[in-house]
């Protein structure tokens, strides 16, 4: 048999097959030629096994033991391919019956598997939609307790514009009634109480508003869950519905990989349980915040109602004060009028009094002037001249008595007089007092809001 390249390594791979090595190829000259021909046939010889007739060429062929050997060896070949054909046909065909149940027996547990993670994303399904609608409706009792704190910060207005006109008011009042009384103190209470009131509103009602934002936010998380939790639900529930007769199924060969990114099972329950429990958190802290809120309002209202029935007592009361003390001013001022009128009568009495006098001081002194002339040792200090000294004393020690007696009766009437003028005006002062407290304070305390509109349920 030739090689079948024909080449030195192809005949090196046959067993018994002499081989000669063959030299390098050399430029030989034309003359030289024939003597190494001879000189090469010399040395190989005719029954040379390489069987080569011309340099360069050769031929390889078995020998009979080789080629008996190789008959052998092809009949045991082709024997041992057929036993071997034979066993690989039955382990095939068991090992086709047996991947036929491996695969039938995988289908019904994935089917199974799909069936079990059906119900596990149903049961979280169905928890997460409950804890939406949960978190829904807390939302909205917030948001009506929220608005309730809207209307009572609202209904605090009227009362404030109250207790600040009322203190304003007061201020036109005239002294001495321009005093720090009770009502000024339950006054200023009140209106540091509204404004205590509103900043307590006002930090509840973002506090509420914090906590609806809470509320929606976990809400929309676990819309964004449940969400997924449908889309999954849809895929699995398609997926298990797949079967070997199905006609939308087809090859997919790099789906058979695990993402990066993907979940274990604790972890995608985890999950959701930790936004079910987020949800449960908000969902308390927002009833609890509806209850402070239902406290805060109670409080406030009844807080307000009872402080404003304070102002309307001490404003009662300061009103009979003011009452009785105007009727008791008016009642000494009708004395000092009868008073005043009597002094009058007084002073024109002694007024009288004193020019009665002029007549007499008159004739006393003409008698003693007449008298002063007598003549000589007739100018005697006689019981008449001695009368006539004492009588004019007399008198001008009554006139003297009477005009100081005027001038004191004139002082007193000056002092009735102001105390008059003193008494009209505090008596007018008195019915500033009265009117501002009783026609403005108080008339326009009737305004204030009733306890349910300070709760904000009006």
């Amino acid at each position: 048999r030739a090689s079948p390249a024909g080449g030195p390594a192809a005949a090196m791979a046959q067993p018994g097959v002499l081989t000669t090595k063959e030299p390098a190829p050399q430029s030989v000259p034309a003359s030289d030629l024939p003597m190494k021909l001879s000189e090469v046939a010399l040395n190989t010889g005719a029954y040379s096994s390489s069987g080569l007739a011309t340099a360069g060429f050769r031929t390889a062929k078995y020998l009979p033991g080789e080629w008996h050997q190789s008959n052998y060896d092809m009949y045991h070949k082709a024997f041992a391919g057929c036993k071997q054909g034979e066993h690989d046909r039955a382990e095939a065909k068991d090992l086709a019956e047996y991947t036929a149940q491996r695969a039938q027996c995988a289908q019904q547990d994935s089917t199974t598997a799909l069936g079990h993670r059906l119900q596990n994303t149903h049961f979280w399904k169905s928890e997460l939609q409950k804890e939406i609608e949960d978190l829904d409706a807390e939302t909205n009792l917030l948001a009506a307790q929220k608005l309730r704190l809207e209307r009572a910060l609202d209904a605090t207005e009227v009362p404030q514009a109250i207790a600040t006109d009322n203190l304003q008011c007061r201020e036109r009042r005239q002294p001495p009634d321009l005093v720090n009384d009770e009502v000024e103190r339950e006054l200023l209470k009140e209106a540091e109480l509204i404004r205590n009131v509103q900043e307590l509103l006002k930090r509840t009602l973002m506090q509420a508003s914090n906590q609806m934002q809470l509320n929606r936010d976990q809400k929309e998380i676990c819309e964004r869950d449940w969400s997924d939790k449908v889309e999954t639900y849809n895929i699995d529930d398609k997926c298990g519905r797949y079967n070997n007769q199905s006609t939308n199924v087809q090859f997919h060969p790099n789906s058979v990989k695990f993402e990066e990114s993907a979940s274990t099972p604790e972890t995608w329950a985890k999950f959701t349980h930790d936004n079910i429990y987020r949800a449960e958190r908000e969902k308390l802290a927002s009833g609890n915040l509806r209850v402070l809120i239902d406290n805060i309002l109670h409080d406030v209202s009844q807080d307000l109602r009872r402080q404003c029935d304070t102002v309307n007592e001490a404003f009662a009361k300061r009103c009979e004060e003011l009452e009785d003390t105007k009727h008791k001013l008016e009642y000494h001022l009708k004395n000092v009028l009868r008073e005043i009128g009597d002094q009058e009568a007084n002073i024109a009495a002694l007024k009288q009094a004193i020019k009665d006098k002029e007549a007499p001081m008159k004739v006393a002194q003409t008698r003693l002037y007449d008298r002063s002339f007598r003549p000589n040792v007739e100018l005697c200090r006689d019981e008449a001249q001695l009368s006539l000294i004492s009588e004019v004393e007399e008198l001008t020690e009554s006139i003297a008595a009477l005009k100081k007696k005027l001038m004191e009766s004139e002082q007193t009437l000056r002092n009735l007089e102001e105390t008059r003028m003193d008494l009209e005006k505090d008596i007018a002062v008195k019915k500033n007092s009265i009117f501002i407290d009783r026609q403005k304070c108080m008339a326009h305390r009737t305004r204030y809001p009733v306890a349910l509109k300070l709760a904000g349920y009006q």
